[in-house]
């Protein structure tokens, strides 16, 4: 039996730790935060410490015998942690600190992708200072600007003109604000069409697609709100969208593709481990609004429940770089919704408690993974946090959506989700926007 370190602490990583189990793994888990269906997953045998103490992971590492560790989030990963623990024979799923710079630097991106002509890149410019930025705006015209921290920004810091920006003035205070902080920033030219998430198996040559899905960034139902770490996603049974034909995908994969080339070009890193691009499609064409060097939270949960292949040897091929090109995945579509606390995301309730009806929820044929709550005498309470993602999966999108409401339903507490999410009128309502977009 192949003995896994997961590292991290929330659903992305309940979910790749079943993964995991699921292909014959004997599971360790090392988190910041205790995540309780990783402490069962992994029957106990879990450190909780701070993920980017290297030192302390390969000691734990190191101590149980792991053959491999899989890192979750990308905080340690724009840190260095394979580095690290490669350095001390342990290898990794997840890109070294160069090829991580993906993510963990938009202006390192957005040059990359200028300096190597990757056809979905837009305009933009890199700043630390005000300097230059009024007359960039004048060049671009305010109306289509999006202001982005350059660095991790857990998916809330970046802020589109006409939704959180109403003038040149609110875009100039945001920039100030971000130097205030001392970050340097992008003005970025702004797309209008569907975005579309790509998540991607990479062995440092091959890139190899999973299932499209669509992820819902605002708080509220029909997309009100402020943006949040994501309230939930969906996938459809074709592993495509009803508005991304297979030309798309080849379009997005093959860039992928000359991204992971570039990054070997440039840094003389391999990119290894996941590669997840958030694509938009314009009447433009696909545009790239940001690459990710993990998988996606709540993302991870639409695409891992259904593979056929074993996780184990996609793992092994990522590490010895000989990743097979038949990984299969099974023809179902899912629909993840998340749990969140009252007021989350600006004032979220925490410390309140959960109740799950566990027999119920199994079944209705939902299963649920752990975000940022605790476990504490058997009973689980809430953060400042998601809470919780319900995935249902089944042959139809309707289907898959009453399985994860009904699920909802098993769970009770002072929290909220939308529950619109994986609705065919909100499906629809993107259908529609794509065809005004492409004069349909």
């Amino acid at each position: 039996m192949v003995n896994v370190l997961i590292i991290g602490h929330g659903a992305r990583e309940h979910v790749i730790a079943e993964a995991l189990v699921e292909s014959g793994a004997n599971l360790w888990a090392f988190m910041s935060f205790k995540n309780a269906g990783l402490e069962d997953l992994s029957q106990g045998k879990m450190k909780i410490h701070s993920e980017t103490d290297f030192k302390e992971i390969i000691s734990f590492a190191k101590q149980q015998n792991i053959d491999f560790a899989v890192i979750g989030p990308e905080a340690p990963l724009v840190v260095g942690i394979v580095d690290a623990l490669e350095k001390s024979e342990i290898p990794c799923i997840g890109p070294k600190i160069e090829a991580a710079q993906i993510e963990g630097s938009k202006i390192f991106m957005r040059n990359l992708l200028d300096k190597y002509n990757i056809k979905s890149n837009v305009q933009s410019k890199g700043f630390d200072s005000l300097k230059g930025v009024e007359d960039y705006l004048n060049q671009m015209g305010e109306e289509n600007i999006v202001v982005k921290p350059d660095g991790l920004t857990g998916g809330k810091g970046v802020k589109v003109y006409g939704d959180h920006l109403l003038s040149m003035n609110d875009i100039i205070n945001y920039c100030k604000e971000l130097i205030a902080k001392g970050n340097s920033f992008l003005l970025e030219e702004k797309c209008e069409g569907e975005e579309f998430t790509l998540q991607t198996f990479c062995d440092g040559k091959k890139v190899i697609g999973t299932p499209l899905v669509q992820d819902h960034k605002r708080a509220y139902e029909g997309d009100e709100g402020p943006n949040t770490g994501g309230m939930g996603s969906y996938s459809m049974e074709d592993h495509l969208m009803p508005f991304i034909t297979k030309a798309d995908i080849e379009t997005s994969l093959n860039d992928m593709q000359k991204v992971v080339s570039a990054i070997k070009t440039e840094t003389g890193v391999k990119y290894k481990g996941f590669l997840y691009g958030q694509f938009m499609k314009t009447r433009n064409g696909i545009k790239l609004i940001e690459y990710n060097a993990r998988l996606g939270d709540p993302e991870a949960m639409n695409i891992l429940p259904l593979l056929k292949t074993n996780f184990v040897d996609i793992c092994y091929g990522i590490i010895e770089e000989n990743l097979k090109l038949d990984i299969d995945f099974m023809n179902y579509a899912t629909v993840c919704k998340y749990l969140a606390p009252e007021g989350y995301p600006v004032s979220p309730l925490k410390d309140q408690l959960i109740e799950i009806d566990k027999n119920r929820i199994e079944s209705t044929g939902a299963k649920y993974y752990y975000a940022s709550v605790y476990r504490k005498d058997g009973q689980v309470y809430t953060t400042t946090s998601r809470a919780m993602g319900v995935l249902g999966i089944s042959d139809t999108l309707e289907k898959a959506e009453d399985i994860s409401e009904k699920g909802v339903k098993c769970i009770s507490g002072k929290l909220f989700h939308r529950k619109d999410v994986g609705t065919e009128k909100l499906l629809q309502k993107r259908i529609n926007h794509m065809k005004s977009i492409l004069n349909q």
